[in-house]
């Protein structure tokens, strides 16, 4: 299956792809990420948050989620997760059972710590400069 995203009603699949460093969450790539999201949702229970940090590799084999989302799962790389199909929405029960705040989590996604993204974030963000509409036109 392709990575890129399929034009729901409205949209042209190269406008999908107009801003850099943007992933659409499309119906495809949640049909991709359906065992990851069913292992992020047991999360929510406290007896399976327990087995997976128990032994993360053999909860982690009760999923049928491709190598490369496991392997995502195992390094906390939620960019690489979003990348293969993944929501934050499932992907922050992850950062959870390991008692991180969204704060860490997204702070890791950026490439830094929690309170360096929080200062960041105070600070008015991050730049728009090559983060703006390929096209020129947002």
């Amino acid at each position: 299956m392709s990575d890129s995203p399929r034009p729901g009603p409205g949209y042209d699949a190269a406008d999908l792809a107009d801003i850099p460093g943007t992933t659409i969450f499309t119906t495809a790539s949640s049909r991709r990420a359906y065992q990851l999201h069913r292992f992020c949702m047991s999360l929510m229970k406290a007896e399976n948050r327990a087995a997976f940090k128990a032994d993360e590799g053999a909860y982690l084999d009760r999923f049928a989620m491709t190598p490369e989302q496991r392997q995502g799962v195992v390094d906390r790389d939620f960019n690489r997760l979003i990348g293969l199909g993944g929501n934050i929405y499932f992907l922050v029960k992850i950062s959870n059972t390991d008692g991180w705040s969204v704060q860490r989590a997204v702070g890791t996604m950026a490439g830094m710590s929690g309170d360096d993204y929080a200062a960041m974030m105070v600070a008015g963000g991050r730049s728009p400069v090559g983060n703006r509409s390929i096209k020129g036109a947002h």
